[in-house]
């Protein structure tokens, strides 16, 4: 509907209810922007805007005010970064996305930092076709830049380049890949048979109490039947064994802190509800967008403290 304006002589009356060249009720946007970062897609916005309003809007409207997103996701990309974490934790998670005219899967790597308090943050959102360490150095420059001085344990899961890289740009940071992650891809080695056994004969490697007493015990599950048997998980440990040691360093309070990645798992997991129902995205910025607004409903309000943290940072003030 077309609204008449009073004006005066000086210009100075200013409506309040809807201001001056406003072209939409305040408020409205908002709507929009809250059910596209609940996973709705343009079409399903069009559809309940007008089932519940009355309200025909075009595709192109809502598009136009989900674009306007971008200007704070830039800003929040770039923000600055407190200059110590005591833990962070990278992950990926898979998304299709259009690229040069042709659909590709991208990885979508996220860093979650814990704060010196406990806190959680999420420290940014990095597209990538391919991962390596010319990619990772990119990631850590760009924390370096953003205030971050140092990372005192990166927890990751087995993320190809990411421990030559850190160790160029973070070159104190110690490296914990995984044990959880490395578990799974052991028992996936295994016929689904033998799994339940080979995951009871595990546990005394990665539950011993020094590196000395786990290298010793995955001595023993190599000579006996089942490294005999899956030689290839042996394997798979002593490739990563110079990255699955350093937790044995820390009492068991600290080890439940650094030990998995399931903390950033979980986030993935919540993210992945929210885009299962797209297609493929049109670009790495559409991706970006939606996955910040998820994120930002995700986290807004209830951050958790991570658990145990007072015993593991008087460790980490310690050592």
């Amino acid at each position: 509907m077309r609204i008449e304006v009073p004006r005066d002589r000086a210009g100075s009356f200013e409506p309040l209810i809807i201001p001056k060249h406003e072209r939409r009720f305040t408020g409205f946007d908002e709507k929009i922007v809250a059910m596209y970062a609940r996973g709705m897609t343009v079409r399903e916005i069009q559809g309940f805007l007008a089932e519940m309003y009355a309200t025909e809007v075009s595709p192109e409207f809502i598009s136009k005010v989900t674009d306007e997103v971008m200007a704070e996701v830039t800003a929040w990309q770039s923000r600055p970064l407190e200059p110590m974490y005591p833990v962070v934790f990278f992950d990926a998670l898979r998304v299709k996305i259009r690229d040069d005219a042709v659909v590709r899967n991208k990885a979508v790597y996220l860093a979650l930092g814990v704060l010196p308090d406990g806190g959680r943050d999420v420290l940014g959102i990095w597209i990538e076709q391919t991962e390596g360490a010319k990619f990772w150095l990119k990631v850590f420059n760009d924390l370096k830049t953003r205030g971050v001085n140092d990372i005192l344990i990166a927890v990751v899961d087995g993320l190809k380049g990411l421990a030559e890289a850190i160790e160029v740009a973070f070159p104190a940071t110690t490296v914990q890949t995984c044990i959880v992650h490395l578990i799974r891809n052991s028992l996936d080695y295994a016929s689904w048979r033998d799994r339940k056994a080979v995951a009871v004969a595990l546990p005394p490697i990665y539950a011993a109490v020094s590196a000395t007493a786990a290298a010793a015990a995955l001595d023993g599950f190599a000579a006996g039947p089942w490294g005999a048997r899956y030689s290839t998980i042996v394997q798979s440990w002593r490739r990563a064994w110079e990255h699955v040691i350093p937790f044995f360093a820390f009492p068991p309070e600290v080890r439940r802190v650094i030990y998995t990645t399931n903390v950033i798992e979980s986030l993935h997991l919540q993210l992945r509800k929210i885009i299962k129902t797209r297609g493929h995205f049109p670009s790495d910025e559409a991706a970006t967008q939606l996955l910040w607004l998820a994120l930002r409903n995700i986290l807004a309000g209830k951050v958790k403290s991570t658990r145990e943290w007072k015993v593991a940072m008087n460790q980490f003030a310690v050592m």
